[in-house]
């Protein structure tokens, strides 16, 4: 379906006056009655003098009424005009916008002056109630639409700026909980790679002292216990600062897919039946590739527990030629997508891109919801 186009904000008002200026000119060009209406001249001078003053009724409402009232005014007192509404349908649009735009207190002033303008006009014509009673209902009505409107606009502007701070906040939360997980993840990796390198150095210190006689061999060794002391005097200085005010975290044994069936059981305690299931033969993981594929099954299992209902989990990790694959499903009525304070999704894509691999969530065809990780084993083979 095409899309309307968008009117520009000014264009109505150049729209409205010059309707209403065409629709004045053709009334006393054409049906004016000079001997009961006054003269055609200044009829249609003044009437024209009106409609252009509905130019300003958005960007000087008080103003644009102010001069519409005054040109009807020296109007009324030097010819009265009768026998014509429009000089009385321009000053309700003028009344309308004084109190759609401007705030309470000029509000009430242009309604005030725009009633008393037209008052005088009955005053110096017939005097009549009925008039004063016609004319004031409809001024009235016409402010009380307009500040109608303005309380509408005003919500509608305060919507939108609640729309725009949630966004912001939204946006905000997502980057922390991309900060907040990556963090995690490098104070899990911490030990992993520390104790690699501290390995390294270990084997090259054992290296050189089983070597009789100076040789390029030994010379690479000493080589490789430098650099590996300076690796891994730099990497604690520069990680270590994640271990403060995580001191549990440090001392906590890391987790790996060998605990999945503890993992199970305390979410079976929780409350939701979890089915674990190995295919293929198990293959030595990277420390950093096991922890992350554990902690991924226990992001996605919580998200269950949370989100799904009343439900059963089912918990696949298959060992293939080329990749581990992880499949965490549940058939419960929820989404399980993990969108709420935790923001598990965003977790679990921080931990798969550090080893190119791939995730995939969705709502399964039969019900429930399944998130899909493939981890390449080239980078994740030991």
């Amino acid at each position: 379906m095409e899309r309307m186009p968008r009117i520009p904000r000014g264009r109505p008002d150049w729209l409205l006056a010059l309707a209403l200026g065409i629709a004045a000119q053709l009334e006393v060009w054409v049906w004016w009655v000079e001997d009961e209406q006054g003269p055609k001249p200044l009829a249609g001078g003044a009437l024209l003098l009106m409609s252009a003053g509905l130019l300003w009724r958005r960007r000087a409402p008080l103003p644009s009424l102010g001069a519409i009232c005054a040109i009807y005014a020296v109007w009324s007192l030097v010819d009265t005009p009768a026998g014509s509404l429009l000089p009385f349908v321009i000053m309700l649009v003028a009344v309308f916008g004084v109190a759609q735009r401007e705030a309470q207190k000029r509000a009430l002033t242009g309604g005030a002056v725009g009633l008393a303008t037209i008052w005088l006009e009955i005053a110096v014509t017939d005097n009549d109630f009925a008039n004063y009673a016609f004319t004031g209902f409809f001024v009235v009505a016409a402010w009380v639409v307009g500040r109608g409107f303005r309380s509408r606009d005003e919500h509608a502007g305060d919507l939108r700026e609640r729309t725009a701070l949630l966004e912001l906040e939204r946006e905000e939360k997502a980057r922390a909980a991309v900060a907040e997980e990556r963090s995690r993840i490098a104070r899990e990796l911490h030990d992993v790679v520390a104790h690699n390198v501290s390995v390294i150095v270990i084997q090259s210190q054992a290296a050189q002292q089983s070597t009789e006689r100076e040789s390029e061999a030994g010379r690479a060794l000493r080589s490789i216990e430098s650099t590996g002391q300076e690796a891994l005097t730099e990497m604690r200085r520069l990680l270590g600062l994640l271990r403060k005010g995580d001191e549990e975290l440090a001392l906590a044994p890391q987790p790996s897919l060998r605990h999945l069936d503890r993992l199970a059981e305390s979410v079976r305690d929780a409350g939701l039946p979890v089915e674990v299931e190995v295919e293929g033969d198990a293959v030595p993981l990277q420390p950093g590739v096991d922890l992350s594929a554990y902690r991924i099954v226990q992001e996605a299992l919580t998200n269950a527990l949370r989100h799904a209902g009343p439900a059963r989990a089912r918990v696949v990790v298959r060992y293939g030629p080329e990749e581990l694959e992880l499949e965490i499903s549940d058939d419960g009525s929820g989404t399980g997508s993990g969108n709420g304070g935790g923001h598990g999704l965003v977790g679990m894509r921080e931990r798969v891109s550090i080893y190119g691999g791939v995730v995939e969530s969705g709502s399964r065809p039969e019900g429930g919801y399944a998130i899909r990780v493939r981890l390449p084993l080239d980078s994740a083979h030991r």
